[in-house]
């Protein structure tokens, strides 16, 4: 990482955060290239093909010639500071994005303008719903073949906001194509060839003119919509000046009434600048938006905070990146004072100090060092001690905790195995740095499956994972699927289960005796021992180790080695000897007589069945319902949601593994799917057998 001095400062007005977003393969990357070699910030324009971008740096990226990790890019539009942030559009990595719109101040959403609105644009657009954030679209590649623009502007207004509305749109498409009508300026914006994204303004053609009068009119009709005041005067005067198209354009973004539309082929960098440009006269400044939601760190009451120079300094921490030479680098968002290096901070979530370094300004993987950066901006600081990802640190003068980003739940769980003896601890410690980078992975020890099993949100998530674990901790790693953590129980009584313990060898022996009553509980409403022993038939000393005893058996299972539930046991009967008995001897006594018993009353397993939540577009549902079936899963009901439906449903976890890539090939990509945890139910016969065979298979083989 490169470094090098950032002298000038930009006060919190004249900051721009905005956060590419789109589905994979849209044109975020290639239009953050074009924007840095159209600003001057890079002399040539990288390709993603070649592998030189300035946002896809990482290896993984390079050889897989996609976004994997969310990079902030800066430039200057006119005096205006522009942090922009591209994030990838692969759904694996979607925390990433939400990550980034959580600090951005405006989401720009890509479309290719062959496709329309796909499954990532429509997941993405929820996250900007979600946040409440002022968005525009970039229709992008219309130089490419078979591109449609008027027909993706018509997906865009069904598929995600019917306030979508155009400011540019191509003068032709395909090969070649270089040129827009700004129906905004009634301008026709011609760029000039070699890509270094230049314009020349002209008049709009005769033959455009009467399509760009319409669209002119409508987006005029549409700020003045967009306000009373504005409207009262346009029916008044049959149109707005041009301060109040100004001014209602730049409120209707920011009161999220209004989602302008405009044409680019960043490839060629063709419609980019003037986008840049646009977003600096007209897209909000982080003061200008709704406060930032906020706990006070002393009284725990919810607070508002205002984006602000004016108050003691508050940031917050939302994202970690390791990297091997510099150590761990922490990407903030300032919300309130400014940012020097030498600030001393308390990280409200530890109560912990930090005291904060050298402060940069981050592009890509290149670092210059900030001198002071305002409320609203950006930067990264390296080798916090204490401090992670969603942690705020500030002042204690301000003490304050920033609510947190959502990450998504985990859509996929692995099993992992170390193909080395003696690596656990480095694999450990490996697994504990990639949650704290990236929170959407999510690790832990199963003791009750003797597995470490792994989360994240798809197959290649967790294949990066593992390739980091290798690149980074010297570490191989297998995944393979996790064992199903089934329960026995009973469905009859054992009514006398007996058992005597007796062992005579030279000096004292051992002797126990017990009778116990096993009888089946509730789903759900766990173990109760009953001590039914009338007469001292079994000294009260020793019921205790009789209950112990059980509980081991319980433990390790009786007719495939899964622990046992709901089930009640009394000991009524038994016999004690004076001398030879003893509290190992009825433990033993009774762990033999519950698994005999236990065997009698009619033993099943239980399995965990998930509860399983299906988003996909209409076309594909036949096909998804008819797989869930497959799955021994049961449908509980559809609901609809815009074009998509949303299928409701219960399936055992045994028929879950991987049916999040199952899932994308049969629906192209456009299906997701969120499971969690119902509840217990009886295994089919048929399985059960199976499972208890290769239990007594692997029993044998031991013994």
């Amino acid at each position: 990482m490169s470094q090098q001095s950032n002298l000038k400062e930009y006060p919190t007005a004249n900051i721009r955060t905005v956060a590419l977003i789109g589905h994979g393969g849209a044109g975020k990357t290639t239009f953050s290239e074009a924007a840095l070699y159209a600003t001057g910030i890079v002399n040539r324009q990288g390709r993603v093909e070649d592998g030189n971008t300035v946002s896809d740096y990482h290896p993984d990226e390079i050889e897989r010639k996609i976004s994997i990790n969310t990079s902030v890019l800066v430039t200057d539009v006119g005096g205006i500071k522009m942090n922009i942030m591209d994030t990838p559009g692969y759904t694996d990595f979607t925390g990433e994005v939400k990550a980034a719109l959580r600090v951005s101040d405006t989401a720009v959403t890509f479309v290719k303008s062959f496709e329309g609105v796909e499954v990532g644009t429509e997941i993405v657009w929820s996250y900007v719903k979600e946040y409440g954030l002022p968005s525009m679209f970039v229709v992008t590649k219309f130089d490419a073949d078979k591109s449609d623009f008027d027909a993706v502007v018509v997906s865009i207004k069904e598929r995600c906001s019917n306030d979508a509305v155009i400011i540019t749109f191509p003068v032709r498409q395909g090969q070649g194509a270089n040129a827009v009508v700004d129906v905004l300026r009634m301008k026709m914006l011609t760029f000039q060839t070699g890509g270094n994204g230049k314009y020349t303004e002209d008049e709009v053609p005769a033959e455009l003119k009467e399509k760009a009068t319409q669209l002119h009119e409508e987006l005029i009709e549409k700020i003045a919509e967009s306000d009373e005041a504005m409207l009262d005067k346009f029916f008044a005067n049959g149109t707005l000046s041009d301060e109040e198209v100004r001014k209602g354009l730049h409120a209707g973004l920011v009161e999220r009434k209004i989602y302008p539309v405009f044409a680019s082929g960043g490839a060629a960098n063709v419609g980019v600048l003037n986008v840049l440009e646009f977003i600096a006269a007209y897209c909000p400044p982080p003061n200008e938006l709704v406060k930032v939601p906020a706990t006070d760190a002393n009284t725990k009451q919810q607070i508002e905070v205002s984006v602000s120079d004016k108050n003691d300094t508050s940031l917050f921490v939302f994202k970690t990146v390791s990297e091997s030479h510099v150590g761990e680098l922490s990407f903030f968002k300032i919300y309130t004072g400014t940012v020097q290096a030498g600030l001393d901070l308390l990280n409200e979530a530890n109560n912990k100090g930090e005291r904060l370094g050298q402060v940069f300004v981050m592009s890509g993987k290149e670092r210059r060092e900030a001198v002071k950066l305002h409320a609203g901006d950006i930067g990264a600081v390296v080798k916090l001690k204490d401090t992670h990802t969603n942690n705020t640190l500030s002042a204690r003068t301000f003490p304050v905790i920033y609510t947190p980003i959502e990450f998504p739940e985990p859509v996929i769980t692995v099993a992992l195995v170390s193909k080395s003896k003696g690596d656990e601890d480095k694999v450990g410690s490996g697994l504990h740095t990639l949650h704290e980078e990236d929170p959407t992975f999510v690790y832990k020890y199963d003791p009750e499956i003797k597995q470490t099993v792994v989360s994240g949100q798809g197959e290649l998530h967790l294949t990066i994972i593992t390739k980091r674990l290798k690149e980074k901790f010297g570490v191989e790693v297998d995944l393979i699927e996790p064992r199903i953590p089934f329960r026995e129980t009973i469905k009859g009584i054992a009514a006398d289960a007996e058992y005597k313990h007796k062992k005579q060898s030279g000096g004292r022996g051992q002797y126990g005796h017990v009778h116990l009553k096993i009888e089946p509980r509730q789903r759900g409403s766990g173990f109760e021992f009953e001590d039914a022993i009338v007469g001292g038939v079994v000294p009260g000393r020793f019921v205790p180790a009789v209950e112990k005893g059980v509980v081991e058996a319980m433990e390790h299972g009786v007719v495939a080695g899964y622990q046992v539930v709901d089930v009640k046991v009394s000991l009524f009967d038994g016999s004690y000897h004076d001398v030879d008995s003893d509290e190992m001897s009825f433990k033993m006594a009774a762990i033999q007589a519950f698994k005999k018993g236990f065997k009698e009353a009619k033993p099943i397993l239980l399995e965990p069945i998930f509860e399983v939540s299906v988003t996909v577009p209409e076309d594909h549902m036949g096909d998804v319902m008819g797989d869930l079936s497959s799955r021994r899963g049961k449908i509980a009901g559809m609901d609809s949601d815009g074009l998509h439906q949303i299928i409701k449903a219960t399936v055992p976890l045994k028929e879950l593994y991987r049916y999040s890539t199952t899932l994308r090939s049969m629906t192209q990509g456009r299906g997701i799917h969120r499971q969690r945890f119902s509840h217990y139910d009886e295994v089919p016969r048929e399985v059960a057998e199976k499972i208890i065979a290769e239990f007594e298979k692997t029993k044998h083989g031991e013994e």
